[in-house]
C-alpha cells in the first residue's frame, strides 16, 4: 500500500482522509483481498493524474463550495443526442438553444457503444470507453463536455453499472469459455441454482423478457440477464469488476462529466434467496464509488436511479458523515402528478409530498414530469383504499383515462408492456400530449387548447416550484406531441416509449418567436417561470417548505420561505374554476403578473396556477 505521506498533492490528502473507512469497507465486501485493493488504490492515481488542468481547478472551485447543486440555480433538460441534433457536434452547434431554454444541466441519454436492435435504447453497452459512432467520438464528447462548461452548463452522463452488453469483451470471452471472464457474470452449468433464484427474484419485464436467465449456447451454460437476454447481469462480488467499472467510470468523469447516472443501482448485488434488490452490500459499493469519486474528480455528482417507493429511495442519501448518491430521483411525486391529472384529486399527492417535505434539507431530488420511460403506478395503494380506489381496477382507470379511452378525457398516450392478466400496464406519452394539447390542435378549439396548454405550464409551475433540480424533457420547452412514426419502425415498434422519444422537430423550435402559436405559449411561459425561480431566493433548495390547506382537494397548496421571502404557490387540477380557501396575512403580490393579490379565498382558472409573493420583515 502507498505511503500517503510522503506525498503532498491533492490526491493523496483525499486519499488520507478516506483510507481507513475505504480500506475498511473494502476489506469487509471482498474478505480482505489486499491485493485487489491495492490495485484499487493505483487505479483511482491513474485516473488522478489523467485529469486535465481544467477540471482539476473545477474540483477545486467545487470543494470549496461543496452545496453548489443545492442553490436553486439549476434547471435541467434531458435528451437523446441523435433525437435533438443527429450528433455531440450538433448538440455543440445548438447550445444557444440549450441556453435560451434556461438550461444549465443537460442530460445525454446513453451515447455509449451498444449493438443496434439490442441494445434497450444505449442500455446495453459494449465499451464503456467508446461512443456510438454515428453520434461521435469521445473527442466530441470532450469538445462539447468542454464547451458546456465555457457556458456554465453541466453535463449528465448515463452509466449502466448493472450490465453489459452481450457484445462487450468480457461478454465475449466468456463466451468463448474463459473462466476469468465467465467470473465476472453469474454464469451456472444447468437450471438449478437459475431456478431458486426464480422463486424469489421478481421478473423486471415479465411480458417483453420473462424470467431472469437465458441459455448461452456457446458458453454450453446459463447466464444472469434481469433485464433483456442481451444484458449480461455482472458480478460485484468478483473484486476485478467493482475495480474496472469504477476505473470505466472515472474515465468518462475525466471526459468533463459532471453528474454520472447511476443506472438500475439496486439491483447490482445479487444474493441467492433474496430479491436480489436494495441489499446492504449495494450501499457499500455506492459508498465506494462516492469516495472514489471525491478522491479523484470530487467536482463530479453521483445520481442515483432508484425507481421504487421513498422508503426504498431514501436510503440511496446515505447519510450526512457517510454520503451515498448526492441527488435522486423523485419518481413517486410524477407518478403521483398523473393521478391527480387524471383523478383531479390532490389528497394522494400531498400526502405524497408530505413525506417529501418532511426530509433533511440536505438532500437533492431531482424533479420531473416525463423521462425518456414509461409512467409506472407504484402509488400507495393502502392509502388510495380509504377512498375506494382499489390498485387493479385504479390502474386500468389511470390508463384508461390517460390513454384517452374514457369520454371526458382529452389525454392521448399509449400502454407499454401490458400485462392483461395482472390488470397492470405503464403508460407513454409527452407532456403536451397527455395534458390533452394534442386533442385541442386535432379539434381546432381554442378554448380547449388554452385550457389544455394551461395544464401543461400549470405542472411545470409546480415541478419549478418543488425544492431541487427541475428537469425538462427536450421537447417540453415547446409542448411537442407524440411521434407515432415509430410504429412503422421494426427495431422500435414493440416498444412504445418512442412514442416520446420522436425527433425534436427544429420547424416547431422555430416557432417559439411567433406569437401566438402553442410553441411560443409554452416557450415564453416555461422562460418566465425560470427567470423568477432564478430572481427570487424562496426557491433555494434550504428553504423551508410546507403544505398549505386549501380547503378544497382539487387545489394543492404549497407554501415556501427562506431569507425574508414567503410564498404561497396554489395548483387547481380541476377542470373548472376552483377557490382556494386560504387567509394568509400579508401584502401578498402576484409574480406572474406583478400586481398586488391577496393570498385570501384565491380563484383560479381551471388548471391554472398562481405564486403569491410577501416579503417578511427580518427578525
Amino acid at each position: 500500500m502507498m505511503d500517503t505521506s510522503l506525498l503532498e498533492d491533492p490526491f493523496s490528502q483525499r486519499l488520507h482522509e478516506r483510507l481507513d473507512e475505504m480500506k475498511w469497507l473494502y476489506g469487509e465486501l471482498y474478505h480482505g483481498d489486499e491485493q485487489a485493493f491495492d490495485y484499487f488504490c493505483k487505479m483511482l492515481r491513474k485516473n488522478y493524474d489523467a485529469r486535465n488542468k481544467e477540471l482539476r481547478e473545477l474540483d477545486r472551485a467545487r470543494e470549496a463550495e461543496p452545496a453548489w447543486y443545492k442553490d436553486g440555480h439549476l434547471t435541467g433538460m434531458l435528451m437523446y443526442v441523435n433525437a435533438f441534433a443527429k450528433t455531440l457536434k450538433g448538440v455543440r452547434k445548438h447550445l444557444d438553444y440549450v441556453e435560451e431554454c434556461g438550461v444549465n444541466y443537460l442530460h445525454l441519454m446513453p451515447i455509449l457503444e451498444s449493438p443496434k436492435g439490442r441494445s434497450d435504447g444505449g442500455y446495453a453497452v459494449s465499451n464503456f470507453r467508446k461512443v456510438q459512432p454515428a453520434l461521435g467520438t469521445m473527442a466530441d464528447l470532450g469538445a462539447l463536455t468542454e464547451d458546456c462548461h465555457k457556458r456554465g452548463i453541466s453535463v449528465c452522463l448515463d452509466f449502466v453499472m448493472n450490465h453489459t452488453s452481450e457484445d462487450h469483451e468480457w461478454a465475449v470471452r466468456a463466451r468463448a469459455g474463459e473462466k476469468e471472464f465467465q467470473d465476472k457474470y453469474f454464469f451456472y452449468d444447468n437450471w438449478d441454482i437459475p431456478n431458486e433464484f426464480e422463486k424469489t427474484v421478481p421478473q423486471v419485464f415479465p411480458t417483453t423478457a420473462p424470467g431472469s436467465f437465458t441459455w448461452c449456447e456457446e458458453a454450453g451454460k446459463v447466464v444472469m440477464t434481469s433485464f433483456y437476454p442481451y444484458q449480461w447481469d455482472l458480478n460485484y462480488a468478483n473484486p476485478m469488476v467493482f475495480n474496472d467499472m469504477t476505473d470505466d467510470m472515472l474515465f468518462l468523469c475525466n471526459q468533463g462529466v459532471d453528474v454520472i447516472r447511476l443506472d438500475a443501482t439496486p439491483y447490482i448485488w445479487k444474493q441467492l434467496g433474496t430479491n436480489c434488490r436494495n441489499l446492504p452490500e449495494v450501499h457499500t459499493l455506492v459508498r465506494l464509488m462516492r469516495m472514489a469519486a471525491e478522491i479523484v474528480c470530487p467536482s463530479t455528482l453521483l445520481l442515483g436511479e432508484i425507481v421504487m417507493e421513498p422508503s426504498k429511495v431514501v436510503p440511496y442519501f446515505g447519510t450526512v458523515e457517510k454520503p451515498e448518491c448526492h441527488m435522486l430521483y423523485n419518481v413517486t411525486t410524477m407518478a403521483s402528478t398523473w393521478h391527480t391529472v387524471a383523478t383531479q384529486d390532490t389528497r394522494l399527492l400531498k400526502h405524497q409530498l408530505e413525506s417529501v417535505f418532511a426530509l433533511p434539507r440536505e438532500y437533492t431530488f431531482l424533479n420531473y414530469l416525463r423521462c425518456h420511460d414509461d409512467i409506472g403506478w407504484g402509488l400507495d395503494y393502502p392509502f388510495l383504499q380509504q377512498f375506494e380506489m382499489e390498485e387493479v381496477s385504479h390502474k386500468k382507470f389511470l390508463n384508461d383515462y390517460l390513454t384517452g379511452e374514457l369520454e371526458n378525457s382529452d389525454s392521448h398516450g399509449e400502454l407499454y408492456n401490458n400485462d392483461p392478466r395482472l390488470g397492470d400496464a405503464r403508460l407513454c406519452g409527452t407532456t403536451a400530449s397527455l395534458c390533452g394539447v394534442e386533442a385541442a390542435e386535432y379539434s381546432k378549439d381554442p378554448d380547449k387548447l388554452e385550457r389544455t396548454l394551461g395544464l401543461d405550464i400549470t405542472l411545470h409551475a409546480f415541478l419549478f416550484t418543488q425544492s431541487g433540480v427541475p428537469v425538462l424533457y427536450s421537447g417540453d420547452e415547446i409542448a411537442e406531441l407524440n411521434d407515432y412514426n415509430y410504429h412503422a419502425d421494426p427495431l422500435k415498434r414493440a416498444d412504445s416509449r418512442y412514442l416520446h422519444r420522436g425527433d425534436l422537430n427544429w420547424k416547431n423550435a422555430a416557432l417559439r418567436s411567433k406569437k401566438g402559436t402553442r410553441q411560443e405559449k409554452m416557450f415564453s411561459a416555461i422562460k418566465k417561470l425560470e427567470d423568477i425561480r432564478a430572481k427570487h431566493p424562496v426557491f433555494h433548495g434550504a428553504a423551508d417548505i410546507w403544505l398549505v390547506e386549501t380547503g378544497n382537494d382539487k387545489i394543492l397548496g404549497i407554501g415556501r420561505y427562506y431569507k425574508g421571502e414567503k410564498l404561497i404557490a396554489l395548483f387547481n387540477f380541476g377542470k373548472d374554476e376552483e377557490i382556494a380557501h386560504v387567509n394568509e396575512e400579508g401584502d401578498y403580490k402576484d409574480l406572474i403578473t406583478g400586481k398586488a393579490r391577496p393570498a385570501v379565498d384565491v380563484v383560479l382558472p381551471a388548471f391554472g396556477f398562481a405564486w403569491l409573493l410577501t416579503e417578511m420583515p427580518s427578525e
